[in-house]
């Protein structure tokens, strides 16, 4: 709940500012304040994670340099491995230019849904028929190789299951495909999308397997600390020049990615850990603590304002619940008063 609110009170008044009244002047320095203000909040996460609930993260494989342009593919065990990215991506100092592609009844959720809007998640319904228009078009936005960006997509379609699994091995049997225990057979086609747009921007593809101990948290575990114990993240980074280009090799090269996926879970599960474990240093606690602090003085003068000031900030509180509600649900992002004006007397 106290989550809920603070994202809730960065939405109405930083979340409207950054990302829909400075839109009107600029998409770069929009999307800027956007990733400084909620990269704010989204450090809460691996602070409570690390810090609060003490949930152990080992990261192992190789050490990847910081505010990379990077396409991240990742297995999807249950529903909360997106959070967990997090805590990578805060250590890259690019926590706050995440962007995932999630399925589009995510967006339906209030407040967090109207998040999801401002930070430009790409929404799917898991039909290429559907999606595709969809995914390139917000993709087409994302070309800038001078804008940070982690996009982060889990190929899987869904969370792993057994019953899913046996669905996924009768599937791969039918068709001569690798049978998986671990993992599920990747869809490729979103994969490829996102290799085909933004090649020329990117610098490298991190794949990243995740395992978890001692069992599978959900969302609810998280905030109250009950599992997981260990988050385990393996990372490989792949140079973006050493990914081919075709897409059938490309569907060929995630398939074989998640064959090593599912061998290197294979042998967490039955070791207890990946190789090469402590590619990472732990969060800084002073820096969390600043930050929180910081994050919980912004949302203490826009609650105090809210509640207790003019009867225009909860005029205002109305107007922007109403239109960010209204955005989300119609998908609409404002554009640059300059662009839309040359739009006009170019058409």
């Amino acid at each position: 709940m106290v989550e809920a609110f603070l994202a809730f009170m960065m939405l109405v008044y930083w979340g409207f500012l950054s990302a829909v009244m400075l839109r009107l002047f600029s998409i770069r320095y929009s999307r800027k304040a956007t990733s400084f203000f909620f990269g704010a909040w989204l450090a809460l996460w691996p602070f409570l994670f690390e810090k609060i609930n003490k949930t152990k993260v080992v990261f192992s494989g190789e050490f990847v340099p910081a505010r990379e342009r990077i396409l991240l593919i990742a297995n999807h065990r249950t529903e909360v491995d997106w959070m967990y990215l997090w805590d990578l991506a805060l250590r890259k100092g690019c926590h706050g230019y995440i962007k995932y592609i999630l399925k589009s009844s995510l967006m339906k959720l209030p407040v967090f849904g109207w998040g999801f809007h401002i930070l430009e998640f790409i929404s799917v319904e898991r039909r290429w028929e559907v999606d595709e228009s969809n995914m390139r078009k917000m993709l087409s936005t994302f070309k800038d190789p001078g804008e940070p960006l982690w996009l982060a997509l889990f190929p899987e379609g869904t969370d792993f299951t057994e019953q899913k699994c046996i669905r996924s091995q009768k599937y791969a049997a039918e068709n001569g495909l690798p049978i998986l225990k671990n993992v599920l057979l990747p869809k490729q086609k979103g994969f490829c999308a996102c290799l085909e747009d933004l090649r020329g921007s990117l610098d490298a593809v991190y794949d990243v397997t995740i395992g978890y101990k001692h069992r599978c948290p959900t969302f609810l575990d998280n905030v109250f600390g009950v599992d997981p114990s260990e988050v385990h993240m393996n990372v490989r980074r792949i140079p973006i020049i050493d990914i081919p280009t075709s897409e059938e090799e490309v569907s060929a090269w995630l398939i074989t990615t998640f064959q090593l996926k599912d061998k290197l879970l294979s042998n967490f599960y039955s070791q207890g850990h990946f190789p090469h474990e402590g590619t990472e240093a732990e969060l800084s606690t002073v820096k969390c603590l600043v930050n929180l602090t910081a994050v919980i003085a912004l949302i203490s003068a826009t609650t105090y304002f809210t509640l207790f000031s003019s009867i225009w900030f909860k005029i205002y509180v109305s107007l922007v619940c109403a239109y960010l509600a209204s955005a989300t649900y119609f998908d609409v992002r404002p554009m640059p008063v300059l662009d839309f004006v040359k739009a006009t007397f170019n058409h």
